[in-house]
């Protein structure tokens, strides 16, 4: 007995006094980013330091109400967003079965056993037990520490897996809002053209029959005025479909979008839009901190493995009672107690356990991969933001100034034709230019505007204040911001 105990002692000395932990001590990598933009920073953009209060509702810029109450809706309703809540939740409890490893297990048992011997007369007896075992395997070598380590990282890896899923959530509900008023503005304006065809189209029919023209002038009217008819069915399929999948982001069945039947302005950007420097973005994009994250899991993952090469050491014991009867148990039952110790090792796998460790090296060397990657990614996405918002805005105003000659033109060829100082092929090429270029103005200002979203997206910002402050949203003694 006293030498079960000393083995006992020893293995408690050694399970208290470990504290080293094999497989790599996990440091985040260095990675180096540019000092500043590629791209010039024109249009209104500046390398001031991105307002954290305002990159977390960047869509107030736009000052639309209804806009905003929309984000709001798709925050609370998004069903993507609500599947990355559940991976969290998951997550949380993956983190919580990791950590209960590490601890003991009791377990409580009953008996009861009946038994007669063979022979003339049988006699039968009778037994009564009940006790607890315990067992807990010692975690000497650190591997369920590194287990733990892993979940812990996979937690807040799933924590911003949600930002990021919200934050590309808040860019699209914006990129389909400006999409929805892109659409009506363009119907809105091939509508009333139609006023301006129809009068052009009888004017060609009143010559004709007054014998100062031909039908060629009569049809090719009347083509120029079918033809943009015929886009108004083309407009309205848009529409439609851009206002299904807004209602899909807001977590509603598509048709049910009665806050937009009436149509309003495409939201307007802001003039100065502060964007920062690169190193920005590596601490407030979710996407970058997500694939770090996962990095620092399949780090942990590799000390997991590595501590199987190690022997296993544990610890079991039970404390019970016996007696013949079973009120017997609490009166006069015999206690019975055992501790004992055990150990483990495995000398010969063909390699199994090597293999396995080299599996996640290979794993851990993919996830810092893709965490490179990711940083290239952001990189690039603000870069090409940049350059488009930048560029649409130039385009926006040499389209409103050729709108404005177009329809100085379109009115000028009207009247002369009338007069009859020129033929119709005039009329025909400005009253197509003017209706060309009207409907690239407005997607040009809505494409100004969806920029604008793309390049918010690609900063990263706004996730920090729109969360549902739903306690699975999260980790461990962080406050909602």
């Amino acid at each position: 007995m006293s030498r079960t105990r000393t083995t006992v002692q020893h293995l408690v000395v050694i399970a208290i006094l470990s504290g080293c932990a094999v497989g790599p001590d996990y440091r985040a990598p260095e990675i180096s980013v540019p000092q500043a933009w590629h791209t010039a920073l024109r249009g209104g953009l500046n390398n001031a330091p991105a307002d954290t209060p305002l990159l977390a509702n960047w869509w107030n810029t736009l000052n639309d109400p209804l806009l905003s109450r929309l984000i709001q809706a798709a925050a609370d309703n998004n069903l993507d967003l609500k599947q990355a809540q559940a991976r969290l939740r998951e997550a949380r409890a993956r983190r919580g079965a990791s950590e209960a490893e590490r601890f003991p297990t009791l377990a409580a048992q009953a008996g009861a056993n009946r038994s007669r011997s063979s022979g003339g007369i049988g006699s039968t007896s009778e037994t009564f037990s009940a006790g607890f075992d315990a067992n807990w395997e010692l975690d000497i070598f650190g591997g369920k520490r590194r287990a733990v380590e892993a979940a812990e990282a996979g937690l807040e890896a799933a924590r911003e897996d949600l930002r990021d899923v919200l934050v590309s959530l808040l860019a699209e509900v914006v990129l389909n809002y400006v999409e929805v008023r892109s659409f009506q503005a363009r119907f809105a304006v091939a509508d009333a053209s139609l006023a301006t065809l129809q009068e052009t189209w009888q004017i060609a029919r009143w010559r004709r029959e007054a014998g100062l023209t031909t039908l060629l002038d009569e049809d090719q009217a009347k083509f120029n005025l079918e033809q943009t008819r015929a886009q108004l069915p083309v407009l309205l399929t848009g529409l439609e479909q851009a206002k299904n999948r807004l209602a899909v982001l807001l977590g509603r069945q598509p048709g049910a979008f009665a806050e937009m039947e009436a149509a309003a302005a495409i939201p307007f950007p802001p003039v100065e839009v502060a964007v920062g420097v690169p190193a920005e973005i590596l601490r407030r994009r979710p996407d970058i901190r997500r694939a770090e994250r996962q990095l620092a899991a399949a780090s942990a993952q590799v000390g997991v493995a590595t501590a199987a090469r190690y022997p296993n050491f544990s610890l079991s014991g039970t404390i019970g009672l016996q007696a013949l009867s079973a009120a017997g148990l609490l009166q006069s039952g015999a206690g019975l107690f055992t501790l004992g110790g055990n150990a483990a090792w495995t000398l010969f796998d063909a390699g199994r356990i090597r293999q396995t460790i080299e599996i996640q090296n290979a794993l851990q060397e993919q996830a810092l991969i893709r965490y490179e990657s990711a940083v290239l990614a952001a990189l690039r996405d603000v870069e090409n933001a940049l350059v488009a918002f930048a560029e649409e805005q130039n385009r926006r105003r040499t389209l409103n100034d050729a709108v404005r000659a177009a329809q100085s033109a379109a009115g000028l060829a009207g009247n002369q034709y009338a007069a009859g100082l020129i033929d119709f092929q005039a009329v025909l090429d400005t009253q197509r230019s003017l209706l060309s270029l009207q409907d690239q103005l407005i997607q040009s200002e809505a494409a100004v505007t969806s920029n604008l979203s793309r390049l918010y997206k690609a900063l990263g910002g706004g996730w920090e204040t729109v969360a549902p402050d739903h306690p699975a949203t999260l980790l461990p003694g962080e406050k909602s911001s």
